[in-house]
Order: C-alpha cells, then structure tokens, then sequence
C-alpha cells in the first residue's frame, strides 16, 4: 500500500523546447544504481543490459508555470541519468532517474532542487550546433571553471524516424520522471512529448571524467566508450506537476 500527495494544479510546472540531445548510453553493472532506484520503482533494462546516459541538449523558449523568466528561457542543460519502471493500473510507466543535472544558471538549480528535489548544479555551460558537407557536428561543454567536460557527435544531418523496439527507442520512450527523496518516498511527475527523430552518428568524442563529477562509484565509465550514442532532434516538451507516493 502506499499514498499519493499531490496538489490539484492544472498548469504545467515547465514548456520549452528540447533540441539536439546528444545521448552517449553506457552498459553497466546494475548493482551500481540500486541504491538510487526510487521507491515504487524497479530498474528498466533493454534486451537484459542496464545503461546509464550522459545527456547534453539545449532548453529553448523555457516557461515556468506560463511565464518566462528573464535571461532563464534559453539554456544548456547536461545530465547523467538512468532508467525505471513502476506498474500503475495494469501497465508500466518508463521513467528516468538523474544522477545529476547541470545547468549554467543559479536560478534554475535552486528552483529545480526545492521543487522536484533533483540534483541539479551549476556550472559554466557552452555548446555548438554545425552543419555543413551533409554532416551534423553537436558539442557541449561544461566545468565549474573552464570548460574541461565535452560531449562531441558527429552524425548525418538527415533526421530518421527511430525504429521501432530498438535499443534508440528504448532510451527516448521513457515519458515519468522519479526522484527519490528517502526509503520510502518518491516524486513522480510526466514529461509530454511527440516521438522523436535522430540523426545516424557517426563518431563521438567524450571526454568527461565521471568520477569527479558524478562521484567514484561511476569511475568506471571512465576506461568506458559508450555502447552506443543517439542524436535525437527532439520537440516541444512540458513537464507536469509533481506526485509524491509514500510507501
């Protein structure tokens, strides 16, 4: 048995726009992220593998409960995240959980924190889209002083449809979010959004040190090159109010 605590709000909490999310999806060991699963949640595998996702793409047109905040409507965003499930009324909802989530302004960090109770933090944040010769060049970069942290693909610049019960549908159909709060409690809330494109890639260049950034538990993904990598073009996107369950 368990409790939902909710607020009966119509508005969506956020709309913007998600674009160019570069997704470099790493195979791992799945005893590292049980202590991160959500209560209610169980973790969601594709074809027996369990992957964790570096994520890089770029917030447009940001609106916070119907309003755009000055100089806080367009933005990078980077995060590293892995994927659950809860069955809800005889059906699985797929969702996400964030190790991490970088952006390069303070206000979002503390509003995403008090809000959702995410792990967000802030940093020096840049990232270039060109395309040129047939071919799309996506990059993001990111530190707390320099930019030390890159993500780097290079893809076809002809969007494709994402096939499906592929190992890139699986990683761009996840549509909850869960953030655990303790044993026992976890938020959920809904992203909407339109099935996606990708561009093929062609090559990728990370170079991140995950144990500095997101602790030494995730080291290995250090001497990791990723399984694989997908290019989503992405779409409009809103995410819902919240749900808190009680376990």
């Amino acid at each position: 048995m368990f409790k939902v605590l909710s607020k009966e709000v119509n508005m969506s909490f956020l709309k913007a726009e998600w674009r160019k999310l570069l997704m470099a999806n790493y195979e791992i060991d799945p005893k590292l992220l049980l202590p991160h699963v959500p209560a209610g949640t169980e973790l969601d595998l594709w074809d027996g593998k369990c992957f964790v996702s570096l994520v890089g793409f770029l917030f447009l047109n940001t609106k916070v409960l119907g309003l755009k905040i000055p100089f806080h409507t367009n933005f990078e965003e980077v995060n590293l995240r892995f994927y659950v499930k809860r069955f809800v009324n005889n059906e699985w909802r797929r969702g996400v959980v964030f190790i991490k989530e970088i952006v390069p302004k303070a206000a979002l960090t503390l509003i995403a924190n008090a809000v959702y109770k995410e792990h967000y933090e802030t940093q020096n944040m840049n990232h270039s889209w060109l395309n040129e010769a047939s071919q799309l060049t996506v990059k993001y970069e990111w530190g707390k002083k320099e930019l030390t942290q890159r993500a780097i693909a290079i893809c076809s610049d002809k969007a494709q449809e994402i096939m499906a019960g592929s190992k890139e549908e699986f990683i761009a159909e996840h549509y909850w979010g869960y953030a655990k709060i303790n044993n026992l409690t976890t938020n959920e809330y809904e992203v909407v959004h339109p099935k996606w494109t990708h561009y093929p890639v062609l090559s990728t260049a990370i170079d991140v040190d995950f144990k500095a950034e997101y602790g030494n538990e995730f080291e290995p993904l250090n001497k990791m090159k990723p399984s694989f990598t997908l290019l989503a073009e992405g779409s409009t996107i809103s995410v819902e109010q919240k749900n808190q369950l009680i376990f």
